[in-house]
């Protein structure tokens, strides 16, 4: 049987290849992406997540959710992701509808709908929508499967200041509200992300499949390598999203630890920062599967087969 999953987002060229990869595998069942604010402006990650359902030749519902964090204004990722959020490749506008009903109150019907534990959300951006559907109707949070997010650093320290993690720091209060919800949390940060490198070969590879979605990862690819192996001094660029889905597809590629996760709300020198107890020391029960590694090879030898099929 599929896993149901939500996958609420902020496109971004690597959400875009987590999004492709979701849509390629049918152990996943994607009820709908929620789109929020955060590379890009509201206006642009909707409209990234119909380009992208549209890519793939699926019709996933679109709902558009909140246009800025819950308590500060929106910081956004063009110098990362290009003025659309999508640069790389020239893409038409898409014709995949947008849903009328807004993100969070689909994200709290369809939770309330469904039996405890059979949806898992996904979020690939600041965690806004997901705290917002939290604070609204406290009864979901207990009905959720399971949070598997791309957020936050220990070791690696911050992408945005150093340190923060950029999904975090656009919306920490919101964080905060998730990582203290009790819901089961598995996090990517950029401690294993930056270990998921893109290689020529590799993007290469997926330009040769010839399809209308390789041609559009490889340029992608392309595009935002530009600016990761500037500022990393590394042959590639990391693919922060995918490794959600992948996690999903294929638990075993990754390791981590059960440990206590704090985000700091206050500090204007470490806001947004995931205080990771790492070696647990602190005596704070553990909130979150914090991963620490991933084997990268089958990483990308999972993302090959399946963006292959679409």
């Amino acid at each position: 049987m599929s896993r149901k999953i939500i996958i609420d987002t902020d496109p971004g060229q690597d959400d875009a290849v987590a999004i492709l990869l979701a849509l390629a595998s049918p152990e996943l069942d994607v009820l709908a992406l929620t789109a929020v604010a955060g590379n890009v402006p509201l206006p642009l990650t909707q409209k990234n997540a119909r380009t992208i359902v549209e890519l793939a030749n699926r019709d996933t519902p679109v709902y558009a959710g909140c246009d800025a964090p819950l308590a500060r204004k929106l910081v956004t990722a063009e110098h990362v992701h290009g003025r659309s959020g999508l640069d790389g490749i020239p893409l038409s506008d898409p014709t995949h509808p947008l849903q009328p009903e807004h993100a969070v109150d689909y994200l709290i019907d369809t939770l309330r709908a469904h039996p405890s534990g059979s949806i898992t959300l996904c979020p690939l951006g600041p965690l806004t929508n997901i705290a917002t559907a939290f604070q609204r109707a406290p009864d979901i949070v207990p009905k959720v499967a399971e949070i598997v997010l791309m957020g936050g650093g220990y070791f690696e320290g911050g992408n945005i200041t150093p340190a923060a993690e950029f999904n975090i720091y656009v919306d920490p209060d919101a964080a905060d509200i998730v990582f203290k919800s009790g819901v089961p949390l598995v996090v990517m940060p950029l401690d294993v992300t930056h270990k998921a490198l893109t290689s020529r070969a590799w993007v290469e590879g997926m330009r040769s499949l010839g399809t209308p979605v390789g041609q559009a990862v490889a340029s992608w690819t392309d595009f935002f390598e530009r600016f990761d192996t500037a500022k990393y001094g590394s042959e590639g660029a990391p693919l922060h999203d995918p490794c959600v889905i992948a996690y999903l597809l294929e638990p075993a590629l990754f390791h981590g630890r059960h440990i206590n996760v704090e985000i700091e709300t206050s500090s204007p020198l470490t806001l947004g920062m995931t205080v990771a107890d790492w070696w647990r020391v602190t005596g704070r029960e553990p909130n979150a599967m914090f991963m620490g590694s991933v084997d990268r090879e089958g990483f990308y030898r999972l993302l090959t087969e399946r963006l292959g099929r679409l």
